[in-house]
C-alpha cells in the first residue's frame, strides 16, 4: 500500500519538529545565550566592544579557574564548598611568607614571593588530601566536610593574617592578575589554559573515564578495576589546586592577601557547572559546557551592570538561574532513565 503525498508530508514535518526539539534541548543554554547577547548589542553600544569582552574574559577567570576543578569533582559524585576559603588562604599565604623570608634577610622579596606561590599551592593541595582522606576513608558527605572545612580554612586565614590585609608582595606580582599578553589579559589567557587542560583530561586520558565511571556508579567502577578512592581524592586535591590559582590571581590584581577573599565564591562556582549541564548525582557533565556556563553567566552580570539592574535583584536572577537549570538537568536525566 502506498502512502500519500499529505501522509508523507505529514511525517516529514513531524520529523523536522522532532529533530529542531532535539536540537533546542541540546544547545538551550547556548540559544539563550545568543539571544542576550544580540539583546545586550542593541540595549548598550558599550556591549559588544574588545574592551568589554575581554573585561567579561578577566573577570570570568577568577571563578573559571574553580570550576574546571569543581566539574572534575561534581562528576565524580562529591561537591567541595570550602573552595572560597582556600582563595582567601592562598593570597594571605603568599603575602605572609613573602614578609618573612625578605625581613628575615634569608631572600630578597621577588624570590620570596616566587617560594610564597609555592607553598600556597603545597597547602591547598594538603587541604584537598585532607578533605579527599577524611571522604573515603570515613564515607562521609563531601558536603558536610567541606562545609567544616569552609570555616576551619577562613578561620585559619584570619588568625593568620591577625585579621588584617598582608601587602608585603613585590612589583611584579601584580603582572599576574593585571598584565596583558597581546593586548590580552593573563588571568583570560591563564582561564583558557585551566580549561584546555582539564578538557584533555576529562575527554582524551584514562583517567577522566574514571572519573565518570566513579561519579555513574561507584560500585560498578570499582568491580571494573577502578580505584574510586585513589579517583575521587585526586579530584579533591584538583579543585583546591585550582582555588589556589583563583587566590594568587585575585590577591595579585589588588596586591594584597585577605581573609575576606573568596566569599560566597563557591556557589557561583557551582552555578556555573550546574548550568553547563553537569549533575549533581555525578557521572554526567562536560568541561566545553562549563566553559559555556562561565560565558553565560560572565555576559549575564555584565549586561546587568550595564542596564543599572539593582544588585539585590541580580541574586534573584543567578538564584533562578540555578534552580531553572537544576530542573533541566532533572528533566533531561528522567528522560534519558526512561529511555
Amino acid at each position: 500500500m502506498k502512502s500519500t503525498p499529505i501522509e508523507v508530508n505529514h511525517t516529514t514535518k513531524q520529523g523536522q519538529a522532532a529533530l529542531w526539539s532535539k536540537i533546542v534541548n541540546k544547545y538551550v543554554l547556548e540559544i539563550i545565550l545568543l539571544v542576550i547577547i544580540l539583546s545586550m548589542t542593541f540595549a548598550s553600544p558599550g556591549f559588544l566592544t574588545t574592551d568589554n569582552l575581554l573585561n567579561i574574559l578577566r573577570n570570568m577567570a577568577l571563578q573559571g579557574c574553580i570550576a574546571f576543578g569543581m566539574t572534575m569533582v561534581i562528576i565524580a559524585g562529591e561537591i567541595d564548598l570550602s573552595i572560597g576559603s582556600t582563595v582567601a588562604l592562598t593570597g594571605v599565604i603568599v603575602g605572609l611568607v613573602s614578609g618573612w623570608l625578605s625581613e628575615a634577610g634569608w631572600m630578597g622579596i621577588d624570590q620570596a614571593a616566587l617560594v610564597g606561590i609555592v607553598v600556597a599551592f603545597f597547602a591547598a593541595g594538603l587541604l584537598g588530601l585532607f578533605n579527599g582522606w577524611i571522604l573515603t576513608k570515613y564515607k562521609l558527605p563531601s558536603f558536610i566536610i567541606t562545609l567544616a572545612m569552609l570555616n576551619v580554612i577562613y578561620g585559619l586565614a584570619a588568625v593568620v593574617s591577625k585579621g588584617f590585609p598582608v601587602t608585603t608582595l613585590p612589583s611584579w606580582y601584580s603582572v599576574i592578575g593585571s598584565g596583558k599578553i597581546w593586548s590580552i589579559p593573563i588571568p583570560a589567557i591563564i582561564l583558557l589554559l585551566v580549561f584546555a587542560v582539564v578538557f584533555v583530561i576529562m575527554n582524551h586520558t584514562k583517567f577522566g573515564r574514571e572519573v565518570y565511571a566513579v561519579g555513574g556508579n561507584p560500585e560498578s567502577a570499582r568491580l571494573s578495576g577502578i580505584h574510586v578512592t585513589r579517583v575521587k581524592i585526586i579530584c579533591m586535591v584538583a579543585v583546591q589546586l585550582c582555588a589556589a590559582l583563583s587566590g594568587i590571581l585575585v590577591s595579585s590584581q589588588v596586591m594584597s592577601g585577605s581573609f575576606n577573599f573568596g566569599k560566597g565564591w563557591e556557589m557561583l562556582v557551582i552555578a556555573a557547572v550546574i548550568i553547563g549541564g553537569t549533575s549533581l548525582m555525578g557521572g554526567i557533565g562536560k568541561v566545553w559546557g562549563t566553559f559555556i556556563g562561565l560565558i553565560f553567566l560572565g555576559v549575564l552580570i555584565n549586561a546587568m551592570v550595564l542596564l543599572n539592574i539593582n544588585e539585590y535583584v541580580q541574586y534573584i536572577v543567578r538564584g533562578l538561574l540555578i534552580l531553572i537549570a537544576v530542573l533541566i538537568t532533572a528533566i533531561q536525566f528522567q528522560k534519558k532513565r526512561a529511555r
